[in-house]
């Protein structure tokens, strides 16, 4: 039996880890942790889970074999540290962290202790997404990658950190990750440089141009409240031997290639957030979102909003 244990509950992406205990019979959730009390007892009680207030008190009382983070944003960071050096794996919703001095902190608990920490890159698992890596190959060498990803804001509902720079950390390092993560995969980038630009705080542009290729990631607090979809998110992968639509929120890969004019590609079956992640562990494997791609797209998104808090610039980015 795998041992799960939330510590930071404040954003709804902690359902990710209950979905999985749910579901499956080897798993269980035993306590959870967040500053406020009222929501540590919120996600614990249908589990009979402890509840704590204090995420290091719950790593020393429980001694969880994973641990979920999915705090308030600015507060990630040292929270993933902790779970690290107390011997457990991490599995995190993105962001996850906000600063580069955190995550340098991170990989160097990762690599010190020899735990994985997995960010939850949900569109990896999208149908769409499973169907374009079968078929990345007829596009020939892609050479563009353009990524949009709209949200609504729904502002009565936000909480009031989401407001507040230091514990969001900004919209391209929120937002552009999943993009940038993605478009590394089709893409096989691992160097170049980043640049960043943000407009009011709510729409950016991360752009990465490295060997061969350009991929630009637009994201935005912005998408009207009139929308039938939160995001509308799409990606478009243009090679040498085609084009390939990535329409996310349309469940839709549309495939237009030299020989043949626009078609639907069938769709896979995808699988939940934490679903393979959280397999994974159980089974003594390390993720397929490695603990060295969680912290490369972390570190370009962080990049990329350093760039665009700092004019523009471009700024250096490799694999280690």
């Amino acid at each position: 039996m795998t041992r799960i244990a939330i510590a930071g509950a404040a954003h709804p992406h902690v359902a990710y880890a209950t979905a999985e205990v749910d579901k499956s019979d080897g798993f269980t959730l035993v306590a959870v942790s967040d500053p406020s009390r009222e929501t540590a007892e919120r996600w614990a009680s249908p589990y009979a889970a402890k509840v704590f207030t204090d995420h290091r008190q719950l790593l020393r009382e429980v001694e969880p074999d994973v641990v979920m983070v999915a705090g308030i944003y600015g507060d990630r960071g040292q929270v993933v540290v902790d779970a690290l050096n107390a011997g457990c794996h991490v599995i995190a919703d993105k962001p996850l962290c906000t600063t580069l001095e955190d995550l340098d902190a991170i990989a160097e608990a990762a690599g010190r202790t020899g735990r994985h920490v997995s960010v939850l890159f949900e569109k990896r698992y999208y149908p769409v997404t499973l169907a374009a890596l079968e078929i990345v190959d007829s596009l020939g060498t892609i050479h563009g990658v353009t990524s949009s990803g709209p949200h609504k804001l729904n502002r009565p509902t936000r909480p009031d950190w989401f407001f507040e720079r230091e514990r969001y950390g900004g919209v391209l390092n929120d937002l552009a990750v999943h993009d940038i993560d993605a478009a590394l995969l089709f893409t096989g980038l691992t160097s170049g440089t980043v640049s960043g630009s943000i407009v009011d705080g709510m729409y950016g542009v991360a752009t990465l141009s490295g060997p061969g290729a350009v991929i630009t990631a637009g994201v935005d607090w912005m998408n009207p409240a009139g929308s039938p979809v939160h995001g509308d998110y799409r990606m478009k992968l243009i090679g040498t031997g085609g084009t390939a639509e990535l329409l996310w929120a349309r469940n839709r890969l549309v495939l237009t290639t030299h020989e043949q004019a626009p078609y639907d590609i069938p769709l896979p079956a995808g699988y939940r957030p934490a679903e393979l992640p959280l397999k994974a562990l159980a089974a003594g494997n390390e993720p397929d979102i490695t603990t060295e791609r969680s912290i490369l797209a972390t570190r370009i998104a962080l990049l990329a909003q350093q760039s665009a808090e700092n004019g523009g610039g471009p700024v250096p980015w490799a694999a280690e």
